[in-house]
């Protein structure tokens, strides 16, 4: 193997450990920005910053990884022969394609209810008005779509249920997210997929300049969104499907 200066190597294995371990060091308040930049030498992270492989947030103590820094730690692993345990290894987090609207309609009635679940109809007309808001986790193994999330953005701060059904309420330029729709499914369940997918799309929507991610959820479900860093603001003014649902809310920036 190639020797490398003592610099690169520190910075190779800093990126690796960030990679492996970013999840770690967790903020209560944002979790998905992964790893603490204790520990670490300053100017590997000054580095690592213009390299764009990492982020900085202004006056946090924390920092976290681009899907640039991602890719290059995953290179680095597999050049050190290094076995990397993570969900990216096997999964392709990515927009959806066009093609696949009818599988993202596929999930979302395989997990949920009649009364919950978005239509087909409906699900091909979001994807039309806004595909970039919807995230998929591709198996990379077999190709299927193991996971989907989709939302709309909006400058409004309260979810309300014609969201759900009113694609013209969509505002590219809007501040805010409403998510309306979370699936998985059940084969690929309990291995911390749908929290990747979650902090995946806030990395993204805060990426865009969004600023606050709306969601609604059952009772039993609102221990789980806390854990990813959403605040319970009790019960909403949705009555979607004739539940009670919980309002969340996760400030991204």
């Amino acid at each position: 193997m190639e020797k490398i200066s003592l610099e690169d190597a520190i910075e190779e294995l800093s990126l690796m450990l960030m990679y492996l371990e970013r999840f770690s060091d967790r903020n209560e308040n944002s979790p998905f920005l992964e790893l603490s930049w204790k520990g670490y030498d300053f100017d590997v992270l000054d580095k690592l910053d213009d390299e764009e492989l990492i982020v900085q947030p202004k006056k946090s103590k924390y920092v976290y990884l681009t899907e640039k820094g991602k890719t290059q730690a995953r290179i680095l692993l597999r050049k050190y022969n290094l076995p990397d345990v993570d969900l990216w290894e096997r999964f392709d987090f990515r927009t959806i394609r066009p093609e696949e609207g009818a599988v993202a309609a596929q999930i979302e009635e395989i997990c949920f209810p009649p009364n919950e679940a978005c239509n087909r109809e409906r699900m091909l007309e979001r994807m039309e008005w806004f595909p970039d808001m919807f995230l998929v986790a591709a198996d990379k193994q077999t190709g299927k779509i193991a996971g989907v999330i989709n939302g709309l953005a909006t400058n409004e701060h309260k979810f309300r249920d014609e969201f759900f059904t009113d694609v013209k309420l969509h505002d590219p330029e809007g501040k805010n997210v409403m998510i309306l729709g979370v699936a998985v499914l059940p084969e690929y369940r309990r291995q911390g997929l749908a929290r990747e997918m979650m902090f995946e799309y806030l990395r993204r929507e805060q990426e865009k300049g969004r600023e606050i991610v709306f969601l609604t959820c059952l009772a039993g479900k609102v221990k789980m969104y806390k854990k990813l860093g959403f605040l319970d603001r009790g019960i909403g003014d949705s009555t979607w499907g004739g539940e009670q649902w919980h309002e969340m809310s996760c400030f991204i920036s």
